[in-house]
């Protein structure tokens, strides 16, 4: 391997960590509330003028829902695909299995939310946003 392919390139982990936030729809000020810091933090590493820590980078992944090497190198497979992985990888079928309890899970989600006005539903979108980075912490 050559010291190129070694490299970080910081203009295009910014990059890929920005794009996760906009499909997320996340402002910097939301994803730097989320993670305990600046917005202009947050913007500097966006632009890839500024490296963060290891700790930064683990609390942005899950955060954004995406793996450390998607961000460092854009292999994309989001944690919850890893974990699932990991969580499956014994099973017959693990594929077949996990697609038919995930669909009764949106079924199920689906129903709660038919019942939701369009405010109750755009506050239900935020609050998720907010708690499930959190739940990967536990």
């Amino acid at each position: 391997m050559d010291k190129k392919e070694k490299d970080l390139n910081f203009i295009e982990i910014g990059a890929r960590i920005r794009a996760e936030r906009e499909r997320l729809n996340l402002t910097r000020e939301k994803l730097a509330e989320i993670i305990g810091l600046s917005p202009f933090y947050i913007g500097q590493i966006e632009r890839g003028d500024r490296k963060m820590s290891v700790d930064t980078l683990v609390k942005i992944s899950n955060s954004l829902h995406v793996s450390v090497d998607y961000i460092l190198k854009g292999c994309k497979k989001s944690n919850e695909e890893l974990d699932l992985q990991k969580e499956f990888h014994v099973l017959e079928n693990s594929e077949e299995n996990y697609n038919k309890a995930l669909d009764e899970d949106i079924k199920e989600l689906l129903n709660i939310l038919q019942r939701c006005s369009k405010t109750e539903i755009n506050l239900i979108k935020d609050m998720t946003k907010l708690i499930v980075p959190y739940l990967k912490n536990r």
